[in-house]
């Protein structure tokens, strides 16, 4: 069984950068498959950034490549989601998640079994 618990929102203007951290429990994660997912008010949970469990695979939606990247450290049982160049329809509450089965695709919400609480990104214009 996992846990996974995200920090390092807050309040940013447009341009500017923040670091999501998500510590994630587990003696197994590096087998985990990791994920990033976000919602904003008023809409539905959408992919953001997956990891796989080596970190030798990465995958973005479209419309934060090349501004975001996401990465782990197994070592620290942590996957991080770095974002650059923020804008205001990046503002969401921000959910890491946690595959355990690894079975289907990494851009999907079924894939993973395991889900924080959120961290709210809010970033100004």
């Amino acid at each position: 069984q996992a846990q996974v618990v995200e920090s390092g929102g807050g309040l940013v203007q447009a341009g500017g950068s923040l670091r999501l951290s998500c510590a994630a429990s587990g003696r197994a994660f590096s087998g985990y498959l990791m994920g990033w997912f976000r919602q904003a008010s008023g809409e539905e949970r959408e992919f953001v950034a997956a990891i796989s469990k080596s970190g030798g695979s990465t995958y973005y939606a479209d419309s934060v490549k090349g501004r975001f990247t996401i990465s782990r450290d197994n070592a620290k049982n942590t996957v991080y989601l770095q974002m650059n160049s923020l804008k205001p329809e990046d503002t969401a509450v921000y959910y890491c998640a946690a595959s355990t089965t690894y079975s289907g695709s990494a851009y999907s919400d079924p894939t993973y079994n395991y889900w924080g609480q959120g961290t709210q990104v809010t970033v100004s214009s």
